[in-house]
Formats: C-alpha cells, structure tokens, sequence
C-alpha cells in the first residue's frame, strides 16, 4: 500500500515538473532581453544600411552610356550574384502523360528535364486551330501556399481530388474565380505552366511546412547555390523549351504573373532574350520602401526573392529595366499591403526614365489600379488585351494566285 502511495505521489511530482505553468509558459514565450539589436525582423540600424545602398550599376547611375553594352554588364553581374545555376538537361525529352479536350483548347500534362536534376510535370494549353501560337510562360505566385504551384495558373486535371478542390479555393481567393491559363488558352495562346522548387510536386517529402523554405534555401547557400536563382534559373530554361514545341510560335514568347509571379515575371523578361513581353501583376517598389520602420514594412518572401549582394548593384526596378525595350505591363494596387504606394510610385519612375531614354516609352505600362493584392477579372482581361496588342499576329487573307482586275 505504501509503496502505492509512494509511486503515485513521484508521478504526480512527475506531471506537475514536466508540465510548465502559465507563468513559465509566458516566460518561455516572451524571452526578451533588455538590450537587443533587431526589431520586427529588421535590423535597428536599417536606414543606416539603405543609405549605404547607392546601386552604382542602375542605368543612369554608371558611366555607361550605351544601352546594349550597359544591359549586358548589368545581367552579368545579376547571374554573378545568383551564384551557379543548376546543370542544363542533355534534353528535355517531353512527354504527354494526360490529355482533356477543353472548349476551344486542349489541356495536357506533360513531363520534361527542366534541368539534369529534376524531371517535372507541367500543363501545357494548346488552342484549337493551325499553329504554331504565341505563348505564354505563365508563373505562379508564393501566397504562403506550397501544396500547390503550377495549378494556381491552370484548372487541374488527372490529379488527387485534394489539389483539385485547392486549386479551386486558390483560385476564387486571388484570381477571381478564374484561371488565368485557362482564360489565355481559350483566347489563342499556348499557356505553359510549372511548379517552381519547392512548390507541388517539387516540395518535401515529408509535407508542406513554409517555415522550412528559408533552412532549406540556407542548406542550399552551403552548397554554393541559390534556391531563389534556381527558380529563375528553371523560368529560363522552360522558356527554351517551349521556343523548341512545334505548336509555339518561337519568336513570340511572353511571360506573366502576379505576386511572386510577378517577380519571377520581370526577372524572366530582364535575363532571357527569347521573352519578347512581360507582364507582372502586384510586385514591385523599392528597397527603400520595401525595408521601411516608417510603414513597418519588410519583405514578407524571405529566400524566394534573395539574391545575396545584389542590393550592392542594383534595386528592383533597375532589373527589371534590363528588359527594356521590351513591351512590359506593371501594375500594382493601391490598396495592396504588400507594396506600399509610394514604393510603387518610385519604381515605376525609374523604368519610365529608362524606356523613355531608348525610345520606348509606348512598350512600358506603369498603372496603380484600385485594388488589394490580387489579381481580378479585370486585370487579366488588361492582360490579354496587352499581349495580343504586342504579340499575336494579324490574319493575312489567303492568296488566291489571281491578278486583281
């Protein structure tokens, strides 16, 4: 009986150490010291560090005055600062693993070498009717949502019912309603679509967890590459795919995209020559505003947009001017939390001065829509008008090998 009550009493004694109380438990939770250097993921000294930033690479900024030799510096000491890209594929050696006629177009999956590491699966859109089409890379945003990549752009098809019902939910959350691939292919374009690294079928094996994107992009900063340049490294190398498909007008490739997208949008255009226009949807401002105690503003992507030492060089809209003289479509929300007005409003000057200096301030659309971070209806339909604008080609009248009267 007594040693009963003695092995209750040590259990209990047990419970009641290795269940901390409220108090510790608050305690644990806070553990603030007086004295600290960082404050709501910034440093104390953040303006210091900006007015340190002078982006003596920026077109205007250097002593270069051609365009050409100055967009041929200035990408490579963006490829510089993306650390090595991913071996290329021997060949893509494409696929088609699924197929579903849809109402004026036809959807595939289709799996491919996006580089000598990975094989991957995509969706390709192929309008109906005689090619070969323009096209789009589309690209998916970042949300916070990894389970799913490339079935934010396209109705999903073939696959668990699971991705197909978020896929749904994704789509009535940022787009509308809509898919944006669906909606292109439907009005003549051949849509391309894939998961970026670490996104749907590219993610962990053992599950979606966002908190371990940024160990896992340091991991691969220890290995000397970047886990951001291997996405944009893979936009690249799809682009060249897709210039190879016999139902792709190879001369006319655009790309689009919004949030994360977006930025994977204007980086594809400034780095890849076989981008002929670019569209992004609800990215882009300046570091000065995007790291800000002012607005309490910090970058919220972490590693997905991080190129170690590119701040050094250049700043977001002196990159995204490497694409100039492109055709290029920006628009941002004034309602968007993410980027705050004047951010954007600076941004946009700075491309508006580079096209306008080559001539080609009619290729450049800079406009801040009333709107949160999203991308609606509207926006896609200003989309399609822009990319039929510059890319599709008018219908030549077949010749009938008469001479007119």
């Amino acid at each position: 009986m007594r040693k009963r009550l003695y092995a209750a009493a040590f259990a209990a004694l047990t419970v009641c150490f290795a269940l901390p109380t409220q108090a510790q438990k608050k305690k644990s939770k806070l553990q603030k010291r007086e004295n600290y250097e960082f404050s709501f993921e910034l440093p104390k000294y953040v303006e210091e560090l900006k007015n340190e930033l002078t982006y003596p690479l920026a077109w205007g900024n250097c002593n270069v005055g051609d365009f050409d030799v100055w967009r041929a510096m200035a990408r490579q000491q963006v490829l510089e600062c993306m650390m090595a890209p991913p071996q290329r594929a021997e060949k893509f050696d494409m696929e088609v693993v699924g197929e579903e006629r849809r109402e004026g177009y036809t959807a595939r999956r289709i799996r491919f070498n996006i580089n000598a590491y990975s094989r991957i699966t995509a969706y390709l859109l192929v309008p109906d009717g005689k090619g070969p089409f323009p096209a789009i890379n589309l690209l998916h945003d970042h949300g916070g949502h990894l389970f799913i990549g490339k079935e934010k752009m396209v109705r999903p098809f073939g696959v668990d019912s699971a991705v197909v019902n978020d896929a749904m939910a994704w789509a009535g959350k940022l787009y509308e309603g809509q898919f944006v691939g669906d909606y292109f292919a439907r009005n003549g374009f051949v849509v391309f679509t894939a998961d970026a690294p670490m996104w749907g079928e590219r993610g962990r094996e053992e599950g979606v967890d966002r908190s371990k994107y940024d160990i896992i992009a340091g991991n691969m900063m220890m290995l000397g590459r970047n886990l951001c340049a291997f996405m944009t490294y893979d936009d690249i190398a799809a682009t060249e795919f897709m210039a190879t498909l016999p139902e792709v007008d190879g001369s006319n490739i655009g790309c689009f995209g919004c949030s994360m997208g977006a930025y994977r949008s204007w980086m594809l255009a400034a780095l890849c020559d076989k981008i002929k226009a670019g569209g992004a949807v609800c990215w882009m401002t300046t570091t000065d505003v995007q790291m800000s105690t002012k607005d309490n503003k910090r970058e919220n992507g972490g590693f997905a947009n991080c190129l170690p030492g590119l701040r050094q060089y250049l700043d977001y809209p002196h990159i995204a001017s490497m694409a100039c003289p492109k055709p290029m479509m920006f628009i941002n929300g004034s309602r968007d939390h993410l980027f705050p007005v004047d951010g954007t409003k600076e941004a946009f000057a700075i491309m508006r001065d580079t096209w306008q200096s080559q001539g080609a301030a009619d290729n450049l659309v800079t406009e801040l829509w009333d709107a949160n971070h999203s991308c609606g209806k509207r926006m896609q339909a200003a989309a399609l008008e822009f990319f039929t604008k510059h890319m599709k080609k008018p219908q030549q009248a077949p010749k009938s090998g008469r001479q007119a009267n």
